[in-house]
């Protein structure tokens, strides 16, 4: 993010200390600005460089450069949208209207609460944080529900086609799969696509801990991973109203509060609470899917 948090841009960093900026999912489109230049000009000079963005932004560095080089190492996370610039800047603005005082740091999967249930969290100049949940922020409203991404999006070509070397998501549907290795702090989802991405994954999986399942089942909980968003049929007037409203207005018409039922509060609140390492130990490992009985049996004083 760029220090005013107007926008997302791609940063070379040539050191460790320097990672932190890169940290975070961003959702919103980022300016490639002249990256493509440089990553082939450190390329020429025989430097080693990896390159991370989302799948279009890789296809692109490659056709780009028009020819492979054996010193480039592409990875691409899965991607369910790029949302408008535009519309983040007229969220940010807003945010600082009503907050009077300027937005300095934002991190949009703020994973405080959980792994599942994130939110946006913003630190403004005094120092006063603000945790939103992504049920509630209206612009994450607006991304999950598709109105604000690029018109490329919903037939996205790199859906097919993936030049990179290896693929990063969240394991979702991981307490179905491999129930061991769902602790309720978020599991990571690694595709190796090349021979390249093998080799490197091979150097680095004796440090991790990991388990290998089939492509099937590490991608049917994330079906960003081979199908395009859904166009809405109000898609091309949010985009007019954009430009005529003030985001209240465009809050008031395009996000309606998320009513949950009861019965899935319920479910929610056991699955956190199963989720939970001591507790997942006293359950003998219970997986963290489907219907839940669980019996809770306590001795009141005199009861004998």
């Amino acid at each position: 993010m760029t220090d005013d948090c107007y926008e997302a841009s791609f940063f070379r960093i040539t050191d460790i200390d320097s990672l932190a900026k890169l940290r975070g999912s961003k959702y919103l489109q980022a300016k490639l600005g002249d990256t493509y230049i440089q990553v082939k000009n450190d390329l020429e000079k025989g430097l080693s460089v990896l390159f991370s963005g989302t799948g279009c932004q890789v296809n692109g560095l490659k056709a780009f450069l028009g020819r492979e080089y054996d010193n480039l190492f592409c990875i691409d996370v899965i991607c369910h949208g790029t949302p408008s610039p535009a519309l983040w800047r007229k969220y940010v603005r807003h945010m600082e209207d009503k907050n009077e005082s300027k937005l300095i740091h934002v991190n949009f999967r703020c994973k405080d609460s959980s792994w599942n249930d994130f939110g946006m969290k913003e630190i403004d100049e005094h120092s006063n944080e603000v945790y939103i949940s992504k049920d509630i922020d209206p612009y994450m409203q607006m991304f999950l529900r598709d109105y604000c991404l690029r018109p490329s999006c919903y037939k996205c070509i790199a859906k097919d086609k993936k030049c990179s070397d290896i693929s990063i998501a969240d394991f979702w549907g991981i307490e179905s799969v491999a129930p061991e290795m769902c602790d309720g702090k978020g599991t990571s989802l690694i595709l190796v696509r090349t021979k390249k991405g093998k080799k490197a994954f091979e150097q680095i999986n004796d440090k991790i801990v990991m388990k290998t399942v089939s492509y099937e089942d590490a991608v049917k909980g994330n079906p960003a991973e081979y199908r395009s968003a859904k166009r809405p049929e109000q898609r091309d007037t949010f985009f007019i109203d954009m430009k005529m409203m003030d985001f209240s207005e465009l809050k008031q018409k395009y996000v309606v509060k998320i009513q949950v039922p009861l019965k899935r509060r319920i479910k929610n609140a056991i699955k956190k609470i199963a989720l939970q390492t001591p507790f997942r130990r006293l359950l003998g490992g219970v997986k963290c899917s489907g219907n839940y009985g669980l019996l809770f049996v306590w001795q009141t004083k005199g009861a004998g």
